[in-house]
C-alpha cells in the first residue's frame, strides 16, 4: 500500500509541475503555444482557466494523498526504533571516586649521632 501512495504522489506532482510550467505569468503560455486554433475553439480566456483549476486541482490531490496515507502506512512498533530511539538520552554515569589516598606526613628525622 506504502508503494501505491508513493506512485500516486510522485504522478500528482509530475502533473502538477507540468501544469504550472506550461503556464505563463505574462498570458502567454499554452494560448500563445497553440496560435489561433485555441481563439477558434477555446479562446485565450478559458485556456488560462483549465489551467488555473488543473493547478488547484493537482495541489488538492497531493494534498489529500499526503494525509490519507498518513492512514494506511503501517507504523513501525517496538520492533524498530528510529534514529531518535537510539540516541541515549539518560543522564551520563558518574565517574568512578579516586581512591583515597593516606595523608602524606613528613618523615621524622632519624637520631643524630655522634
Amino acid at each position: 500500500m506504502t508503494i501505491l501512495f508513493f506512485v500516486l504522489i510522485v504522478l500528482a506532482c509530475l502533473l502538477l509541475g507540468f501544469v504550472v510550467l506550461i503556464q505563463n505569468p505574462k498570458g502567454g503560455g499554452l494560448s500563445s503555444a497553440v496560435g489561433g486554433f485555441s481563439n477558434q475553439v477555446m479562446g485565450v480566456k478559458q485556456t488560462t482557466d483549465v489551467l488555473e483549476k488543473g493547478t488547484w486541482l493537482f495541489a488538492g490531490i497531493v494534498g489529500a494523498l499526503c494525509l490519507f496515507s498518513t492512514l494506511f502506512i503501517k507504523t513501525g512498533g517496538a520492533k524498530t526504533e528510529g534514529l531518535l530511539q537510539k540516541v541515549n538520552t539518560t543522564a551520563p554515569a558518574k565517574a568512578p571516586a579516586a581512591p583515597a589516598q593516606a595523608p602524606v606526613t613528613a618523615p621524622t628525622p632519624a637520631p643524630a649521632t655522634k
